[in-house]
């Protein structure tokens, strides 16, 4: 086992201060493989240490260039630090030099969706959606943005698919109920959603609130 893997297992079991020794011997045995510094990068962010992981991502990529991994990390903080455009640039240049699945594709199309480029966002997100068709997380966000577009009818679907998987899924409810409330005229379905949503989750206020406005008007 190398430095970089006994990095690895350590940082995995919140040994943190075990990850940091190992990383820094995978370095300093190492200093032209961009890997350790990538995963120092990791650790850092893991830490909060934002400051620092994006100086070892960008040596990382001063290393290597096409560092793909490095990318990925920088554009991780820099979407957890809602500089979106620019997350958005760096999930592309990973994913252009080999990141494979789905979760680049998703974060590429949230960094989109965030600074609500909304079209930009969706062939992405419709990517993620098709490498990843059983990850009700990405298949919830990508109905929502069909949603935020307007193509109710392709949402309704992407909805119901995460319900039929999740029937305790309070943010599918709300979102389809939603739907229903605007898309349609089945204002008895959009309420039972609506009203299972703020059952399930009782903080939901948003969801009280538009089913009170719905029963208002039709009351």
């Amino acid at each position: 086992m190398d430095f970089n893997e006994k990095g690895i297992l350590a940082f995995q079991e919140k040994r943190y201060e075990d990850a940091a020794k190992a990383f820094t011997e995978a370095i300093e045995n190492n200093p032209d493989d961009p890997i350790g510094y990538v995963n120092f990068g990791n650790l850092l962010a893991a830490m909060n240490d934002n400051e620092r992981a994006e100086r070892f991502f960008q040596k990382a990529i001063t290393v290597d260039e096409t560092t793909a991994t490095a990318y990925y990390g920088l554009a991780n903080l820099y979407y957890n630090s809602e500089r979106f455009i620019e997350a958005a640039k760096l999930y592309q240049k990973a994913i252009d030099l080999g990141i494979q699945g789905a979760d680049a594709y998703y974060m590429l199309g949230k960094s989109f969706e965030r600074d609500e480029k909304f079209k930009l966002a969706l062939p992405y997100m419709q990517r993620a959606a098709e490498l990843a068709p059983n990850d009700l997380q990405i298949r919830l966000s990508y109905g929502i943005l069909l949603c935020s577009l307007e193509m109710f009818d392709v949402a309704k679907g992407e909805l119901q698919f995460v319900l039929d998987q999740d029937p305790k899924n309070a943010d599918a409810h709300y979102n389809i109920g939603v739907l229903y409330a605007v898309a349609t005229e089945d204002t008895e379905k959009a309420m039972e959603h609506l009203k299972e949503a703020y059952t399930i989750e009782p903080n939901f206020d948003q969801a009280k609130y538009i089913y009170d406005m719905i029963s208002q008007r039709f009351n």
